[in-house]
């Protein structure tokens, strides 16, 4: 081959120094210049085979990734955290040999960090995001970091693909707009392009995306790992939080409200809650899976984007965490607080989801900028409880002074200390798994199926949450300015449901499109077929009922907040009766008023105000009673902000109570359209439809426990057909 011209080559270089692009017709590369045949896979010891350290591309690509942001993290960076313990149920030695999952006696300490995916540490809490929620295990042999989210699947397969899934869903790089949403371009650009994430889009348009406290979301592994015993038997295993308040959310139209209100709504609730004594509670449940089952599945268990249906293998809960302290000081524990997939104990190990394996490289990269170096490890909120043994000296922020003149291995001067410690004495060993593969960047066949869970979870879902599901696809791609990506998207909201996709597009005012074309270079499987591209639904699933929030655990007001919406002239009877009984059932009732300072009752008693109207709203609360009191209700009357107060608790389908005159502001406000809460304004007797609940002040006892009731159910969505409501 002939050399360039000398002054061509010049011109290239100077070019190149001008670190331009030359237009969108450009190869892919590598850092260096090198050509990329494959962007779409990792390189791994077999279609279904662990990925390999040999893979410079994947490493190249998450390496700048890790680093592109100093020094808040790139992801997860808006975060709240808390101190709690975990205890074990009964000893699971029939499944691992982890110390900490054996005696029900035994208090293992934990760290939390709940947190939001892709906003900022400045941005809201209500994004409609992913949550992250990472535990920190302090056991005896070690830390064990359970890093995982309140979604148990994911957007993409690989974790070669992360990078590009965090640039897509990151503000868009001309103009920093939007932040902490994914109702942008980019966004939905990738997600139209890479069919895999349509199962997670189903559960990030769900409800799921916009909870209504951290200490009401389920928490998950998202992987598939390993449990291994004594006898190094092992099983395959996937991680569960189960919340004993249930699972809970707002609405998107309250959750918009919040963040103008208190975009600190999430961290505030959960700080509150603790330091009240309304400590958080979750169930630390597993799915095991003998391996001679592993591929008994119509799904692949190494296939991130895929859960196990509970309904084939049950949740078999194993242990309680409990959160019982706040953090000391924010940035010390909350911020540098480091989290790992692969801090593991002896027991419990991986599998080769190709997902996971990217990320076992990664957390510790990032940490090494993000945290000043390779000592992390040694910030007291990251410290082992273990004792700490072995040859790594030196390093940037080294707090720990070794004595000894050795620091290699083996040595026969300090004889031969730290040494290698045993299997048979406790020692980590990687479960001897036998692999015989070709090196190979692909996907296996097993991973092509990506419509069938996401049709599932939608079928899963009760009507309301439905209907919210199409609502946010609305609200998603209406923001969405190109039109061939929103076409892309209702082509693959086809194939999980055409009435779905249907709706959504008549929202758009726009038909779904019969047929889409993929770029060439999607992910290829081995046989080197693309035509997943265009593939349909492969079965159908069985709806699985543990996917709907509806059937979560109701009744339980502790901690919820409510507004009891009074002025001056308040009956003080019917106030005490209501606040009491709010409070023995756990509630946290709030004097909320036209004014600040004390109200005066009817009886010229005084209680303090807790909250104005003119600086709270009822998107703040979870639900809201009107206390009797002629003269109280009639300055309320005339308060545009107190009537705005309860139609917007009415819109957002929560629970309204109205003691004696109270009723009498709701005759005010728009719920009177509605005849059966009419007839109870007019009657004055205890009427409870749809979460009011009005009844006299004189059986404030009674109304009471309707109205307790009511709040139990968290939300009354059949009100949603009602529009007539527009707070």
């Amino acid at each position: 081959m002939s050399k360039a011209p000398r002054s061509s080559t010049t011109k290239k270089i100077a070019d190149l120094s001008l670190n331009t692009e030359s237009g969108l017709d450009t190869e892919l590369t590598t850092n260096h210049g090198l050509p990329i045949n494959d962007d779409q896979n990792s390189l791994k010891a077999g279609e279904r085979g662990g990925t390999l350290m040999e893979d410079f591309i994947l490493r190249e690509k998450i390496t700048h990734f890790d680093h592109e942001r100093i020094p808040e993290r790139v992801v997860h960076a808006r975060g709240s955290g808390a101190h709690g313990f975990f205890q074990v149920y009964e000893p699971m030695a029939r499944y691992t040999r982890a110390e900490f999952l054996q005696d029900p006696g035994a208090k293992t300490p934990v760290f939390v960090r709940f947190s939001t995916v892709a906003g900022s540490r400045g941005s809201s809490d209500l994004a409609r995001d992913v949550r992250g929620f990472a535990v920190k295990f302090y056991t005896q042999e070690g830390n064990f970091d359970l890093v995982g989210n309140n979604m148990p699947v994911f957007f993409i397969q690989d974790a070669i693909k992360f990078p590009d899934l965090i640039h897509a869903v990151k503000p868009e790089p001309h103009n920093e707009i939007p932040q902490a949403a994914s109702a942008h371009d980019t966004f939905w650009d990738f997600i139209s392009l890479m069919p895999e994430s349509m199962h997670m889009i189903m559960w990030v348009m769900s409800d799921r995306a916009i909870p209504r406290s951290l200490r009401m979301m389920e928490g998950f592994g998202v992987h598939t790992f390993r449990f291994i015993n004594e006898k190094g038997k092992s099983c395959f295993v996937k991680f569960h939080w189960k919340p004993l308040l249930g699972m809970h959310s707002v609405v998107w139209d309250e959750a918009l409200k919040i963040s103008g209100n208190d975009p600190d709504f999430h961290r505030r609730d959960l700080w509150e809650a603790i330091e009240s004594g309304a400590f958080p509670e979750w169930e630390f449940g597993v799915q095991i899976v003998d391996e001679k089952d592993e591929h008994k599945f119509d799904f692949d268990l190494l296939d991130p984007t895929k859960l196990i249906p509970e309904e084939l293998v049950p949740v078999k809960r194993i242990g309680k965490l409990t959160l019982n302290r706040n953090p000391d000081n924010f940035f010390a524990e909350t911020e540098q607080v480091a989290f790992h997939v692969g801090h593991v104990v002896p027991g419990i190990d991986f599998s080769n989801d190709p997902l996971m394996q990217g990320r076992l490289f990664s957390y510790t990269d990032t940490q090494l900028i993000r945290l000043g170096g390779p000592n992390f490890h040694e910030i007291p909120i990251n410290r082992p409880i273990a004792p700490l043994h072995n040859n790594q000296r030196d390093g940037f922020m080294r707090q720990m002074i070794n004595s000894g003149r050795t620091s290699y291995s083996p040595n026969s001067l300090s004889g031969n200390s730290p040494s290698q410690v045993a299997a048979l004495d406790g020692g980590f060993f990687s479960y001897a798994e036998r692999i015989d593969a070709h090196k190979i960047r692909a996907r296996s066949l097993s991973f092509f199926d990506h419509y069938s869970q996401a049709a599932m979870f939608f079928h899963s879902q009760s009507v309301p949450e439905q209907n919210h599901i199409v609502r946010a696809l609305r609200f998603e791609l209406g923001k969405v300015e190109t039109t061939a990506v929103r076409e892309r998207v209702l082509y693959h909201l086809a194939q999980i449901d055409k009435d779905l996709a249907k709706r959504v597009a008549d929202g758009l005012g726009v038909s779904v499109p019969a047929k889409i074309e993929g770029p060439p270079n999607m992910s290829i499987p081995a046989d080197g077929d693309p035509k997943q591209f265009q593939s349909k639904r492969v079965k159908e699933m069985k709806p699985s009922p543990a996917l709907s929030m509806a059937n979560t655990i109701k009744g339980d007001i502790t901690s919820r907040k409510v507004a009891m919406l009074m002025s001056d002239g308040f009956d003080e009877a019917a106030f005490a009766t209501m606040k009491k009984a709010l409070a023995s059932a756990g509630a946290v009732p709030k004097v909320v008023a036209p004014h600040g300072g004390t109200l005066k009752g009817a009886g010229s008693n005084e209680v303090p105000v807790d909250v104005t109207l003119l600086t709270t709203a009822s998107v703040l609360f979870d639900a809201v009673c009107v206390v009797a009191g002629a003269k109280s209700v009639k300055t309320l009357q005339a308060d545009p902000a107190a009537i705005h107060f309860v139609e917007e608790a009415f819109k957002h389908c929560k629970a309204v109570g109205a003691l004696g005159e109270g009723a009498d502001l709701l005759a005010t406000s728009q719920l009177a359209k509605n005849e059966t809460i009419e007839a109870g304004i007019r009657s004055k007797k205890l009427v409870s439809e749809v979460g009011v609940v009005i009844g006299g002040a004189a059986t404030a006892s009674k109304v009471a426990a309707a109205f307790i009731e009511a709040i139990g159910e968290h939300r009354h969505w059949e009100r949603e057909a009602d529009d007539f409501v527009a707070a």
